[in-house]
């Protein structure tokens, strides 16, 4: 077990004072089996009142709601976690799906819904005949599938560190054969959708103690990856960018079908257009 303290601040600054429209901060870390969230605290200036709900995918969100103008917004996020996930975990894959192609059970099947179903046009089947080359025929190994489909996008596409908003579609990825982590979790999760599993997206941040994974920056990083239901075992953890499977180095924020789901921090302001001058950005995950 690791015990982790994540500092995650995030700094707006505005040439004029500015109304600030309420703002949905997914920031709270993701309790599940290989985390435990011991604690955290949201501290945000000029103060503002926090309320807090659950989405429809169960991450914690707080909506904050702001008062008066002001020319700056700092909104500060300090986690404690122990971290419990195995560097290499074994999975207890149910039998039917030990071996792809296999049929989900009637219920999880309708359950995944949406999680099932690609996001992005493939017209012309690039992204199709991509990941079919992947498949070793009828009977191939499932896990031994997706960590080499997992493995071809880091192999074949070079890590390139992107600040500015948007991720690229699948195909694009593809096409320019480079993207940053948010644009490789896209594409696998849509590589594993079109195959039939269930998949979701899932921001958090890095811990990279060795500084030698992909997708983290001095002290740490917030970081893309993918969830993908197999029966038995349940959501295992792929991260594309260091080829990695299950939670280890993991910290899970919100899991969403689409990434645009999991901004950790939303909102608007009412002022001039001209009036939004900068945006900062610090995380440091490290060791207690």
């Amino acid at each position: 077990m690791t015990k982790l303290s994540i500092r995650h601040r995030t700094t707006y600054s505005y040439r004029d004072p500015v109304l600030l429209a309420p703002h949905r901060l997914t920031i709270r870390p993701r309790e599940n089996h290989d985390l435990l969230l011991v604690s955290h605290n949201i501290d945000v200036s000029p103060g503002a009142t926090l309320n807090w709900s659950t989405d429809v995918f169960g991450n914690s969100v707080a909506t904050a709601s702001f008062a008066g103008p002001t020319a700056s917004l700092a909104i500060d996020s300090a986690a404690v976690v122990d971290l419990r996930a195995a560097n290499w975990p074994v999975f207890n894959i149910a039998v039917s799906a030990i071996n792809y192609p296999f049929l989900y059970e009637q219920n999880e099947w309708k359950d995944l819904g949406a999680l099932r179903d690609q996001q992005y046009p493939d017209r012309f089947k690039t992204l199709d005949r991509w990941v079919r080359g992947f498949v070793g025929g009828y009977g191939t190994d499932t896990l031994s599938m997706l960590k080499d489909i997992s493995a071809g996008i880091a192999n074949q596409h070079m890590y390139l560190s992107r600040d500015a908003e948007g991720t690229q579609t699948p195909v694009e990825t593809l096409r320019i054969r480079s993207g940053t982590c948010r644009d490789f979790a896209v594409l696998f999760a849509e590589a594993a959708r079109l195959l039939g599993f269930g998949a979701r997206i899932v921001s958090g941040y890095l811990y990279n103690p060795a500084e030698i994974l992909m997708g983290s920056r001095d002290s740490g990083t917030t970081h893309a990856w993918v969830d993908v239901f197999l029966p038995g075992a349940g959501w295992i953890s792929f991260d594309p960018t260091n080829r990695s499977m299950g939670s280890a180095n993991l910290i899970p924020v919100a899991v969403a079908r689409d990434i645009a789901q999991t901004t950790p921090i939303s909102g608007g302001f009412i002022g001039a257009t001209d009036a939004f001058l900068a945006m900062n950005v610090m995380v440091d995950v490290m060791e207690l």
